[in-house]
């Protein structure tokens, strides 16, 4: 081949490159508020694949049908239930926010001050001391902010309403599709990319591991402490019980102590109010039986699918709520084992320039 010629194909090859990565581009930036969607979709179509399976074989092998009736079980049994507890718990934390200040207000603030405070708490009005004001108005502001956050979230809730159900639309749809044609989609996506193919079918079991792992630890075992915790606090006496049941259903991605950032200082509120018997009770179900379900069930449904230190996940669980919402529960830890992935296969690839200091010579 002459040098024209190997020109021209450099050329027609740079440009057909730089075409695909401008289109690409553009079609993910169009994709853009779907995302979430389309990620939520792939997990939960990955996680009850096995279920298809056994359904499509029921039907005589019709696809389509078993694709329909699996996406309606998981619309009926977990997203219709998600959404009405999450309202629920949107009432309730209204509640939380605004009587929060008020009541502050009253057992720290200066009407307290003179009234005398509440049998039990007298240790407390002497430790503050001096410092009984400020500590009040911050406490009092705090409140006051996190009703505002509460306030504007539940807004952006109802004005993006809409937004809600579309998207819902799009997971379900897309796990239809997925579904069906999932293991073919997968196939064709995995053939453009150039690595091994022993690195991609790595990636794509890190990505169906730690989802698993995910929803099987983290959410599972989410659910059961904070309905256990949420029971315990309704028997004791505590008000909005549903509230604070999430709270410690999103608190147990922190292993071991996460429910425990609730439960104890509910128990020690009650112990100072002069609820001996509620505390004590609040005290003994949460220690013996909330606070062990982690210790408990972690092991039996988690295994070693992520094969991650217990701090990344926790790191990995918080950063995805914080930029994903709800569903960074799942997008944030396996992001993050994805991460781990490539940076093993990146190890491999340039074995020779990390042993030896330079970089890799082509020979």
């Amino acid at each position: 081949m002459s040098h024209q010629d190997i020109g021209a194909d450099r050329f027609r090859k740079n440009f057909v490159l730089a075409m695909t990565i401008a289109y690409a581009i553009a079609f993910l930036a169009m994709l853009a508020g779907f995302f979430e969607a389309l990620i939520m979709a792939a997990v939960l179509s990955g996680i009850v694949y096995p279920f298809f399976l056994r359904v499509r074989s029921a039907f005589g092998g019709r696809a389509t049908l078993a694709s329909l009736l699996t996406v309606s079980i998981v619309l009926l049994a977990i997203v219709v239930p998600a959404v009405l507890l999450l309202g629920v718990i949107a009432d309730q934390a209204i509640s939380v926010a605004e009587g929060a200040k008020p009541w502050i207000e009253s057992q720290f603030g200066e009407a307290a001050q003179d009234q005398g405070v509440p049998a039990g708490w007298e240790w407390l009005q002497t430790a503050m001391g001096p410092y009984s004001k400020e500590i009040s108005a911050k406490l009092a502001e705090l409140a006051g902010s996190i009703g505002a956050y509460l306030a504007e979230g539940l807004k952006r809730l109802t004005e993006g309403a809409f937004s809600f159900f579309l998207s819902l639309f799009i997971m379900l749809y897309s796990m239809f599709f997925f579904l069906v044609s999932g293991p073919a989609l997968v196939s064709t996506i995995l053939g453009y990319i150039p690595m091994e193919e022993s690195d991609k079918r790595r990636l794509l079991n890190v990505s169906l591991s730690v989802s698993r792992a995910t929803i099987k630890g983290t959410m599972i075992i989410g659910v059961i402490q904070g309905a256990l915790g949420g029971l315990g606090f309704a028997v004791a006496g505590i008000e909005s019980a549903v509230f604070w049941g999430a709270v410690m259903a999103v608190l147990s991605v922190i292993p071991g102590i996460g429910a425990t950032l609730v439960w104890l200082p509910a128990t020690i509120y009650l112990f100072a109010t002069g609820h001996t018997a509620a505390a004590v009770g609040l005290f003994a179900w949460c220690a013996g039986v909330v606070g062990t379900i982690d210790n408990v069930l972690r092991p039996m449904l988690v295994g070693r699918d992520t094969e991650m230190p217990d701090l990344l996940i926790l790191l990995a669980t918080l950063g995805g709520i914080g930029m994903f919402g709800a569903s960074g529960l799942v997008i944030g830890p396996m992001l993050a084992a994805l991460f781990l992935a490539v940076l093993t296969i990146y190890s491999q690839v340039f074995a020779d320039a990390l042993h030896h200091g330079g970089p890799v010579k082509n020979e």
